[in-house]
């Protein structure tokens, strides 16, 4: 009985402690990786498309900025420092995604523009092509 912890749940207090972190880290991280996604530094992973949604990404980041100031004084070391360097990675990416927007979209727009049926037909026929 001396292993139970007062709501009577069964789990350590240490284990809670490790469960909590480990899903405080999770939070974090899936908000910065939805951040990022909208901010069009990784592949949306159901299409494989570059997604740029500047208010998208904004609510994430603000989200985060929320939970910074809500856990203010109540974090470990670790969770303090994975935050702080989350946002700091997304405020970048976001400064960066705004001042040069027509440079991390021009690749992605040729490549929508070629036309498609072609490529297709002549990938099936030959396999390897020198084009110079």
């Amino acid at each position: 009985m001396s292993e139970m912890n007062p709501s009577g749940s069964g789990v350590s207090g240490s284990d809670r402690e490790q469960m909590t972190a480990a899903l405080f880290a999770q939070l974090v991280m899936q908000q910065t990786n939805l951040a990022m996604m909208f901010l069009g530094k990784m592949p949306n992973p159901e299409t494989g498309e570059k997604v740029h949604d500047m208010e998208s990404a904004r609510f994430f980041i603000d989200q985060l900025e929320m939970l910074e100031t809500k856990t203010k004084g109540n974090l470990s070391r670790e969770e303090e420092t994975l935050l702080k360097q989350s946002l700091m990675t997304l405020r970048f990416a976001f400064v960066e995604a705004v001042d040069s927007p027509a440079k991390t979209e021009a690749p992605v727009k040729p490549a929508a523009s070629a036309p498609q049926p072609a490529a297709p037909a002549e990938e099936s026929s030959k396999k390897f092509s020198k084009k110079y």
